[in-house]
This record gives C-alpha cells, structure tokens and sequence, in this order.
C-alpha cells in the first residue's frame, strides 16, 4: 500500500496549527466569533498577530489575501477534526464525466479532498504553465461551497498555489468553445486520460460534483 500523500495542511500548518490554533480557537470563542464567517475571523487578535507573523515581506494586496483564505481554510479543517477525503480513481472519473443528481442542501464540516495525484491539471495564475490540483478545502453552509483549492503540489517544486472560489451550483455550465467540461488541455493528455479546469466555474462545479459522491456514498460529514 502507498504511503499516505502529505496535505497542504500537513506541509504548512502542521506543527504551527498544534502549537498556534488552540490559541485561535480560545480568541475566537472569548470574542463570541462565529469561526466560519471570515471577516469575524480575521477580527480576532490572535489570527491577526499569527497573520502578521506569516506573511511574506512586503505582504500586501492578492497575496495577504490569499493568506488570510489559507489560514481560515487550514484551522476550520483542524477546529472539525482534520478530516481528510481521498477520492479514489473511479470516483474521480465518473464526476469528470457525469454530473449526478444534486445532494441535499445543508451545512457540512469543513475537510481536505484530495484528487489522484497528477490527474487533474489547471493555470491558477494566468499566462503560467499548468499545474496539477492536489486537491481542495472545503465546507458548506446550506446551498454555497467554499473552496480553497490547491495546485503545483508535487515532488521537485517548493510551495504550493492556492485558489478560492465559492458560490451556488450553476445551473447549466458549458466552455465557450463547446468542448466537454474537464476536457484535458495538455498536449496528449487525453491519452494520459488527464482532465484540464478551465477557470473558476469549473473547479466550483467539480468541488460539488465530489460533493455529491460523499453524499451518495454516505460519506459528506454533518456541521
């Protein structure tokens, strides 16, 4: 059996979360905070003394916020027990290529989903080569998902690209140029039976079509 995949939690909050997140959660919780709404979050002393600490010099602007969503995602998923989901391969193929039914709508803990390594690919930061998707974070309040997705996860790179994305489900979501949703687009990457995400769209839709696999499966975690 494969040795269990290292996570973006694991990788970058591991040790900082048992050290730092109890402090969070205590802030959190004396400041009378609800943790998944993000404003109130960023509020809080604690979170804003351990955002200063993290942030990159000179730290302003897309890429504080992009921290400020990492670190949110990072201790929801610790606060609701580091839940980890591995979709296995055949989940994955099929939500590439059907969409099921639509789950119950209602809140869910937050947890990482992580995809089959190398599969799935997109360009998180335009004009720059692709990069796979690890996969995501995620948590539900009724019918909207969040998600803080993670690309360039792999061997040889140092660091990570993250994308966040929320919303409802789309109702009839199609590509401009009227190839199929999750069409690879990698040079042979349909015979390497690779899947491409054009655009943010598309990484919600397929967040919720792996959604609708936990719930079909019985497996999509109660708040």
């Amino acid at each position: 059996m494969a040795a269990p995949r290292a996570t973006p939690f694991s990788l970058v909050f591991g040790e900082l979360a048992e050290r730092r997140f109890p402090a969070l959660k205590g802030g959190l919780a004396e400041a009378g905070r609800d943790p998944r709404d993000r404003d109130a979050f960023l509020l809080v002393r604690e979170v804003v003394e351990l955002l200063h600490e993290l942030r990159p010099d000179g730290g302003l602007g897309e890429g504080m916020a992009a921290l400020a969503g990492f670190l949110h995602h990072a201790y929801l998923y610790w606060a609701d027990g580091q839940r980890l989901r591995v979709v296995p391969e055949e989940a994955l193929a099929a939500a590439l290529h059907d969409a099921p039914g639509a789950g119950t709508p209602g809140d869910a803990a937050a947890r990482y989903i992580q995809l089959p390594p190398l599969k799935v690919w997109g360009t998180p930061e335009e004009g720059a080569p692709a990069e796979p998707l690890d996969g995501w974070f995620v948590h539900r309040l009724g019918d909207r998902l969040t998600v803080l997705a993670a690309f360039g996860l792999r061997p040889g790179r140092d660091g990570l690209t993250v994308v966040e994305v929320h919303g409802t489900r789309a109702a009839a979501l199609a590509r401009p140029d009227g190839s199929s949703l999750f069409a690879p687009s990698l040079e042979g990457g349909a015979r390497m039976n690779l899947a491409s995400i054009a655009g943010e769209e598309e990484l919600l839709e397929l967040a919720w079509r792996i959604e609708d696999w936990e719930i079909a499966s019985g497996l999509c975690p109660s708040q």
